[in-house]
């Protein structure tokens, strides 16, 4: 069984000419039931409004950020239009990843937020379509509120988790682990504990070497209590983003190796979706559909 957190808040419209497509959070929760890979009762819905401790962010930052005064070129970083929608949807979105966690500990099993991977948003800025880091809020609540000591970020987007990399860099209880696109978004990547940066046009065997020969050694060194997946599909080839060169079947084998790692040594899991921005939608939606097949299959 899987738990899986959506809200129609999620389908944010987007201002005209922007690249983000929003229009796969609404489409990829009706193809996986219509699959039959989850059922209605298998959703739930995010809480709304302030819940739980957004520290990882300086509290001048967020003070602006809630009383909708960022900069214009703040907003032109965020790559949003500022307004008191968005910011409830980020906080929703924030809340179904620490909820997602939360109950993905509980039952020591795999939980995802549709949305999510908003790992751009630094301490003190939004950027990269990321206003608040729903992993590093989430992170920091089984830290503070659970019995997790030990907790490991695999980000496996194309663009490198630079503001997961920036909030927790003090931090000994939490590894960050992100292997991307070398010469790729962000221009300025704060290091993580483990970055790996590959060519452009790293090719499926490439990838899936270097994550075999990482990965299993991580969590061995690591032993972490809890995992946090952010599991971007803009490494297909097709990406007009990603300048890697994956194929649909090298990034559910991808999937898979995490999924595997993580059940093996029953560690529990909280998955993001992160980036996808192919020019076809269905191939976006096909990758994350396989995301959540490889865990279904995984856990029950």
């Amino acid at each position: 069984m899987l738990k899986i957190a959506w809200h129609p808040v999620y389908v944010h419209p987007v201002p005209e000419g922007h690249r983000f497509p929003m229009e796969k959070y609404e489409l990829l929760p009706q193809r996986l039931k219509r699959e039959g890979l989850v059922i209605d009762t298998d959703f739930f819905e995010p809480s709304e409004g302030f819940k739980y401790d957004l520290s990882v962010h300086e509290s001048e930052y967020l003070e602006r950020l809630f009383a909708i005064k960022l900069t214009k070129k703040e907003e032109r970083a965020s790559g949003f239009e500022l307004s008191e929608s968005l910011v409830q949807r980020e906080l929703r979105i924030t809340n179904g990843t620490v909820e997602g966690a939360l109950w993905a500990l509980e039952h020591r099993s795999a939980a995802f937020n549709i949305a999510g991977g908003t790992h751009h948003a630094s301490s003190n800025k939004a950027e990269g379509f990321c206003l608040l880091n729903d992993q590093a809020v989430a992170a920091r609540h089984l830290l503070n509120h659970t019995p997790c000591k030990s907790i490991l970020i695999v980000d496996l987007d194309v663009h490198q988790g630079n503001g997961t990399a920036q909030i927790f860099a003090n931090e000994k209880r939490v590894f960050t682990f992100s292997m991307h696109g070398a010469n790729n978004y962000p221009y300025h990547k704060p290091p993580s504990d483990l970055d790996i940066a590959l060519p452009d046009h790293t090719s499926d065997q490439d990838y899936l070497e270097q994550l075999a020969s990482h990965l299993p050694t991580l969590i061995e060194s690591v032993r972490p209590d809890f995992i946090f997946y952010l599991a971007g599909v803009d490494v297909l080839k097709e990406d007009k983003l990603g300048r890697l060169s994956l194929s649909l079947e090298g990034c559910k084998t991808r999937d898979r190796h995490v999924f595997e790692l993580a059940k093996h040594h029953d560690i529990p899991i909280m998955t993001t979706m992160g980036g996808g921005y192919a020019p076809d939608i269905a191939l976006i939606l096909e990758a994350h559909c396989n995301t959540f097949r490889v865990a279904a299959s995984l856990f029950d």
